[in-house]
């Protein structure tokens, strides 16, 4: 049943493909699915920088002699989080610029 299954999606996507060569009738879509992607990028980096935020603050709460090194784990993690939106945003201004 797998096997069949995965044959028929094959030739679908075989004889939909010349679909997708056709001109885009002057939209420009890579404009508009980089605003999504860049939408998308800052409520992730958003929402996790906001648990980030709220675990160290209960760790430091919990734990206050180590504070020093959560704090530095804290900015660590914030910093690898931003830069996942900073990253969309070069990516975006190399494709749409």
């Amino acid at each position: 049943m797998k096997v069949k299954m995965l044959l028929m999606a094959a030739a679908f996507l075989l004889v939909a493909s010349p679909i997708f060569a056709a001109d885009g009738g002057g939209t420009n879509w890579v404009a508009i699915t980089s605003g999504f992607s860049m939408a998308i990028a800052s409520g992730v980096c958003g929402m996790a920088q906001g648990k980030a935020v709220a675990a160290a603050a209960e760790g430091m709460a919990r734990n206050p002699s180590a504070a020093g090194a959560i704090r530095f784990a804290l900015l660590l993690g914030l910093v690898l989080i931003e830069s996942l939106a900073l990253y969309t945003l070069v990516i975006i201004f190399v494709k749409v610029v």
